[in-house]
This record gives C-alpha cells, structure tokens and sequence, in this order.
C-alpha cells in the first residue's frame, strides 16, 4: 500500500536534510495519512477532485447505481432491488436518505471505484457481500448482460476474487430469484420459520429475532471462534438466509 504523505514526507525530507531528514519526514506523513484516512495516490487524487470517500453503507450503493446503468438506462426493475436492499440491510431513515443519494452518484460513473473496492481486498465476507449485491441488481431486469457481468468480474479481481469464483456468485443469486419469488405465500412461512417467529409477531419481536440470530450466525464471529473453513461457509449462508428471510417478512407485514 502506498501511503502518499509518508511518501511525499519521506521525499522532501530526504531533499532536505538526507536520510535522517527521510525518516522524520515519513514519520509526520504517516501521521498525517492515518488522520486524514488517505491509503493511495489515488485516494489521494480523489480527495483533491473533490470526491467524498464513501462509507461502507454508501459504498454498495454506488456500486448498485454503477450496475443499474452499465446498460444506459435505469428501469424501475433496477430501483425496486435498491428498495430491496435498503430493507435488506434494515437502514435507519438517515441512512436510507445517503443510500438513495450514492445509488444517484454511483449512477453518474464519476468515481474510481477501483480506490474504494482495494481497501476491502483483506475483508472476504464484506466483499462477498459487495458482490452478491450487485449481482441481485444485474438480475433485476431479468437478465445480467454482458456488460454487467465483466463490469461485477472486474470489481472481484480488485477485491482479490478470480473470475469462475465472481461468476460462481451470479448462478446462485439467480437460482435463488428463479426459485423464491418474494409475493410466495410459502417463502413467507418458510421465512417466518427461519426466524422463529409466529405469524402475529410484533415488528419489535421480529426484528429482536432477527437480530439475535444474526449476531449467533454472523460469518466474523464464527470465524474468530476458530471455526472451519466449511463452518464459515455455512455461517455466511446462514446470514444470507436471514437477510432474505426479514426481508421478505418485512415486504410482507410493510414495516421499516
């Protein structure tokens, strides 16, 4: 990773007063990176262009908005699935209204995601996530098109993926919308089930069960406990599972 202050610091110190003038001027421009959170040249240059560096929620919304346009038109196909993916990830009302507006700018093709996506290279389960969603999005409209598909490998490789592995997570994504329309009454009892919760429920009480499983289930945790590689496997499916299940849920009974 090239820290840009640490290098510049380095640099000017080394003009400067030779290589004690290098090492105190690295010294400062580390500071300097890890304050500002900067980790590349291009960051760098990004900041400079007047580009906010997205938060991770903001992030797969920009994505989304990337892939809902690769084709040159956003159907409505493409704002339902945000809409999905809002309630997916449960966003408060804030959080929804930055959602909306870096699905806008992700939309615009103006960011260099490249910068963003290779600071998620080390953190497989978020970037697992990052793909899956934008390829519910390539399936919105029914069909993924070419361009969608390198537009998503290309994002993988950043993120350390091969491209068989990118395309792997395309098939299961639209096995699953082939086989569990949302509006099915049995998806919605069988989500109920995975949630252990009765039909009547409360809002509150579904959301406290959901939230409950998710923390038992969660990839990370598991993972830190010590768990297999096939352990933390069937972990990340069974907060994928989840995900699906409150949503529908929350689809179904109309609660944010």
């Amino acid at each position: 990773m090239l820290w840009p202050f640490t290098l510049i610091g380095g640099g000017a110190g080394y003009a400067i007063a030779s290589i004690p003038g290098a090492m105190l001027g690295a010294l400062l421009g580390q500071a300097l990176d890890r304050r500002l959170h900067v980790q590349s040249l291009a960051e760098l240059r990004e900041r400079l262009a007047g580009r906010k560096v997205p938060r991770d929620d903001e992030l797969i919304f920009i994505l989304l908005g990337r892939v809902a346009k690769t084709d040159g038109r956003v159907v409505d196909g493409h704002i339902q699935q945000a809409r999905v993916e809002m309630r997916r990830l449960d966003l408060s009302e804030p959080a929804t209204r930055r959602a909306i507006a870096a699905f806008n700018r992700g939309k615009d093709g103006r960011d260099n995601l490249r910068v963003h996506l290779m600071r998620l290279k080390n953190q497989p389960h978020a970037a697992e996530g990052l793909l899956r969603a934008c390829w519910r999005m390539a399936w919105a409209d029914g069909r993924a098109s070419r361009g969608e598909r390198e537009l998503i490998v290309s994002w993988g490789k950043w993120l350390g993926w091969t491209a068989e592995k990118v395309e792997a997570l395309s098939a299961t994504e639209d096995e699953q919308r082939s086989r569990s329309p949302a509006s099915s009454g049995g998806e919605y009892q069988e989500a109920l089930r995975l949630l252990g919760v009765r039909s009547d429920a409360e809002p509150a009480q579904i959301k406290r069960a959901y939230r409950r499983l998710l923390s038992r289930h969660h990839p990370d945790k598991v993972a830190g406990s010590g768990a297999s590689p096939v352990q933390v496997r069937d972990a990340t499916e069974k907060t994928r599972d989840l995900h699906h299940a409150y949503a529908v849920v929350r689809e179904r009974r109309g609660f944010r």
